[in-house]
Order: C-alpha cells, then sequence, then structure tokens
C-alpha cells in the first residue's frame, strides 16, 4: 500500500469513484464518506456512495443520504457501478471483510483502492494507496486532513462540514473520549467557519428516536443486565425476542454499550445481540484494558483500545456463557 499523499495526483483528472464503508454504516463512517462524495463532486469527479447494507433512519436527515446505495437491495446495479469505476475510496474498516456480502465484488475489482481508516492492523495487501492512524478521533478528521493536505481546503462548504462534524462527533463521544485532539478542536473551528449550526446536528443524532428505544432499554437495564463487581465489568445479553418485541431497528442499539460505563468502578463494559445471521458483541473499557485485543482473541473482533466489536455464530446464551468463562482469565487485570 503506497502512501495517501502518493495518491494526490489522480485527483486532478475526472474520474468514476466509488465509496464505501463498513456495513451498518454509524455517523463516522456515513459522515465520512458523504463528506469526501461532496467533495470529489467539486472537483469535477463522478461519484456514487454504495453501502454494503442498510443503515439506521437517524442518518437519513444527513446531506446526500437519500442517494446512497444499498448494496443487498440493488447487487446487480452495484455490481456494474464497481466494474466502471476507476477508483474505489473504502472509508471506516481496513479489512474488506467488513463489507460483507460486498467483500468479492471490492476484492476483485481492478479499480485503484484508496484506503482511509482509523482502525488497527489494516489489510495493507488489499489497498493501492492509503492512511491508517489509529491516533486519529475519526475516519472524518483523516477525511478533513486529506481534502487540507491535498490543497482544497477552500472547497469546504457547509454541507461538507455537516458531514464531517456529524462522524467525528458521534466517535468522540461528544467530544468526551480521549481521542478528541487539539486537531479535533482546529477541525471544527475551520467547520464552523461555513456557517456550521451544529445543535441541530446533535438533535437529529440524539434525539431522533421513537417511545419503543426506551421501553426496548427500559426493559435491558432491569432484565438483561448483570453486574460482575468481582471483574468490575457489566454484560449485557439481547435476545431476538426482545428485538421482535420492540421492533428494534438498525441503529436503535447504537451507543448503549456506553451506558454500562456509568455505572461506579466499571472498567468494562459487553453487549451481545441476537442478529439473524450471528450475534453481534460491543465492548467499551475504560484505562489500559485494551477491548481492541480481548474482542481479536476471543470473539472474532476487533477495533480500538477502548472500544471494539465482534461476533459470534454460536447461540445468544453458548456465546454469553463464553463471556463469562473468558472474563475469568482478566480478573488481576481488571482490578
Amino acid at each position: 500500500m503506497q502512501p495517501i499523499q502518493s495518491f494526490y495526483t489522480q485527483l486532478g483528472s475526472p474520474k468514476n469513484i466509488i465509496i464505501t464503508s463498513h456495513q451498518k454504516p454509524d455517523g463516522d463512517a456515513m459522515g465520512s464518506s458523504l463528506g469526501l462524495l461532496h467533495f470529489l463532486k467539486l472537483l469535477g469527479h463522478t461519484v456514487t456512495y454504495i453501502s454494503p447494507t442498510n443503515w439506521a433512519d437517524f442518518l437519513e436527515w444527513m446531506p446526500g443520504c437519500k442517494d446512497v446505495i444499498n448494496f443487498e437491495k440493488n447487487k446487480e446495479h452495484c455490481r456494474e457501478l464497481v466494474n466502471a469505476a476507476d477508483i474505489i475510496f473504502c472509508l471506516d474498516f481496513n479489512i474488506l471483510h467488513r463489507v460483507k456480502h460486498f467483500e468479492p465484488v471490492i476484492r476483485h475489482s481492478k479499480a485503484i483502492k484508496v484506503l482511509i481508516d482509523h482502525h488497527e492492523l489494516p489489510e495493507t495487501s488489499a489497498f493501492d494507496y492509503g492512511i491508517s492512524l489509529t491516533t486519529k478521533s475519526s475516519t472524518c478528521e483523516m477525511v478533513f486532513d486529506f481534502i487540507v493536505d491535498s490543497g482544497h481546503d477552500h472547497l469546504i462548504n457547509l454541507d461538507i462540514a455537516t458531514c464531517l462534524y456529524t462522524g467525528v462527533m458521534t466517535d468522540t463521544g461528544s467530544f468526551r473520549f480521549p481521542s478528541t485532539t487539539a486537531s479535533v478542536h482546529r477541525m471544527v473551528a475551520r467547520l464552523k467557519e461555513t456557517g456550521l449550526q451544529h445543535s441541530p446536528i446533535h438533535d437529529n443524532m440524539f434525539d431522533n428516536f421513537l417511545e419503543t428505544r426506551l421501553r426496548f432499554m427500559g426493559n435491558a437495564f432491569l432484565h438483561r443486565m448483570e453486574v460482575l463487581y468481582q471483574y468490575n465489568t457489566v454484560v449485557m445479553s439481547i435476545p431476538k425476542r426482545d428485538i421482535i418485541k420492540y421492533d428494534i431497528k438498525t441503529g436503535d442499539t447504537e451507543g448503549l454499550v456506553n451506558w454500562l460505563l456509568t455505572i461506579r468502578g466499571i472498567k468494562l463494559a459487553a453487549i451481545v445481540i441476537d442478529r439473524e445471521e450471528e450475534r453481534k458483541w460491543s465492548f467499551r473499557s475504560k484505562g489500559n484494558f485494551d477491548v481492541n485485543i480481548f474482542a481479536r482473541l476471543h470473539f472474532e473482533g476487533g477495533g480500538h483500545k477502548n472500544a471494539a466489536g465482534g461476533r459470534s455464530s454460536e447461540s445468544i446464551e453458548a456465546t454469553t456463557k463464553k463471556f463469562h468463562e473468558v472474563i475469568q482469565q482478566y480478573e488481576k487485570e481488571l482490578n
């Protein structure tokens, strides 16, 4: 994988460009992809954002979101678009299996593949150009750097600013996580110069749910949460019947795991949710406990030191039992 700086010359002439992100895109994946899309269109490129799957309803307000194509619902059309592409940007993931069933289409494409991501251990052999910086707060911050460093700061408009602010805000926990560096605040100051109003973005992202979500969360806290004080750990196991009962949609469980860390003394929070094809884990931690390593070792996942995900093909009961067994190995670290 060549450094991203070597790619800048490719921006000079019109290209057919595809942008994609990880499945079930969150605020950072959607924000970075749409922010890059608006920027590349200003340079005269033909650009399409293909999401590997559907996305949360609370992202629909974002500029350009109505034109995003869901691969799972438009497979043949997406294959045609990729086959005609000169360049494919891969944002907010660094291993191709994170695009789910879209993977073989991307992997076998002859287009130039460009990585912009902030997760650990990238699959560098899959990309022609790229940048992978775990020290960055978000992929949105990296897209901002890409725009500025390639000499196009003057093109940052309100649509770009709105998308990039959304992702950096969500991935930094509204600017409270340690990843909120001085460069993040300088970025936000530059985005505000476009006339960006940040309060409506917060409202759209955090105050835009149905009543059923609150009732689901209340049930989860009352009946699905286990506090393991001997390990300073909280684990929550959500069965499929809860998903059905409360009509939970994509994005409705976003941020739930973070609430578990609000309990005094807790250093590790874990949630597993029974999805259609597999059981999905979310891990969060405080301090030096590395959930990236934990997820990679035990739950086929990974991510960041204090925020990671995983998966399991076992039943919800079996994978929860496994968690209870493996956590015993970490009693010393968590105390």
